[in-house]
């Protein structure tokens, strides 16, 4: 008998101090964390008024985001994810709100109004195909924005702009991006017009950046639109077939 209750003790502190429980229990933790971003009642109304089609708590689950992250959130706007990832990450982490100096002059004062808001939220003004940040990176993160830098008038340097993103991330770094699906077989042919990029084109630009293929979410799908309509058209506006794909930097 007091080896049976020996073995069962041993065992119970086995697994007590085992990484499967120990990554169990941060996820745990994690999920919580986003649960209450989520739920934050700072967060503005227009963005809360989002959340049904945007899915912020399957898009931050996906993209791994955890406490004590460095974070850099590419081209945010009004900062819908910025503002999730900086309650996330939490004082120990640090989330980059990165405006291209393209888009400066009317994107700055809002990611100043999130630095104001927001103590671990710096802003970072740089080419896009030159970024760089002072320590790094545990996540990029792109939403909606990728297939913008196709357009000749931005003037960006994709090929590059994906090797800086591999660079500025930790070994083992993840790069998450959103975007508007275009039809099969469109590539990049249709950034400009729909503001769409077939996916199976976006992968094979990052995978060439050294990245590895780390995973899909379908949580932003939409199997009703059929790709031809630009992304502003009412009719789609807001609802429309996005992917999300997980990369992830070797090491």
């Amino acid at each position: 008998m007091k080896s049976a209750l020996l073995a069962a003790a041993l065992s119970a502190l086995m697994l007590a101090g085992s990484p499967v429980l120990a990554q169990s229990t941060d996820q745990t933790a994690a999920s919580s964390l986003v649960q209450s971003a989520v739920a934050d009642t700072l967060r503005p109304a227009d963005e809360v008024a989002r959340d049904p089609l945007r899915h912020p708590a399957e898009i931050l689950a996906f993209a791994q985001v955890q406490p004590g992250q460095r974070i850099a959130d590419i081209r945010p706007g009004a900062g819908y994810f910025t503002r999730l990832f900086a309650r996330v990450v939490g004082e120990g982490g640090h989330v980059y709100a990165f405006v291209p100096n393209k888009t400066a002059e009317r994107e700055n004062p809002r990611a100043d109004a999130l630095v104001a808001a927001y103590l671990n939220v710096s802003r970072v003004n740089g080419d896009l195909d030159a970024m760089a940040f002072d320590q790094p990176l545990d996540l990029i993160f792109m939403s909606q924005e990728y297939h913008d830098f196709h357009i000749p008038r931005f003037g960006v340097d994709v090929t590059k702009m994906n090797a800086d993103i591999f660079q500025a991330l930790k070994p083992g770094g993840l790069f998450v991006v959103i975007d508007h699906q275009a039809a099969p077989g469109a590539g990049n042919t249709a950034v400009e017009t729909l503001h769409r990029i077939e996916g199976a084109q976006l992968r094979k630009e990052v995978e060439a950046a050294g990245f590895i293929f780390d995973g899909e979410t379908a949580a932003v799908a939409n199997p009703a639109d059929d790709h031809s309509l630009n992304v502003f058209d009412e009719a789609i506006r807001g609802k429309t077939d996005q992917f999300v794909y997980r990369f992830k930097k070797p090491g």
